[in-house]
């Protein structure tokens, strides 16, 4: 099953109800793809509060699995961001979870996760 990995433009999008997103929460709903996004990204657009309805619920279901920062990606990312001179760390652990789980990247931003080395195939704009 195909593995889209959502970054911070992606769950920000689908708060706002962005179709594309949506649709691929309904994908994953139905089964026909999975969904993941990195712990960080959550923490750089989760405010908390009843604006964030959409996001709650997607958080709190099994649709999307949220994948912490650990030992292994943060080693892995920083050596990265020495090879590419990429800073944003958020940014690398999308792109770390996505080259070990042979994933796309929903983004509203694809430069900067090419900045990472994410080839362009792997990206899906939203």
């Amino acid at each position: 099953m195909r593995e889209v990995i959502l970054d911070a433009g992606a769950l920000i999008a689908f708060e706002r109800g962005d179709a594309r997103v949506r649709n691929y929460v309904l994908l994953a709903a139905r089964g026909h793809l999975s969904l993941a996004t990195s712990s960080a990204v959550v923490a750089q657009v989760w405010r908390g509060g009843t604006r964030q309805a959409r996001l709650a619920r997607v958080l709190r279901s099994r649709l999307l699995e949220e994948v912490p920062f650990g030992e292994q990606a943060s080693r892995a990312v920083g050596v990265r961001a020495a090879a590419t001179g990429a800073t944003d760390v958020v940014d690398g652990h999308v792109v770390f979870l996505a080259s070990i789980r042979d994933a796309l990247v929903a983004t509203s931003d694809p430069d900067d996760l090419r900045r990472w080395g994410l080839c362009a195939d792997c990206v899906i704009r939203c």
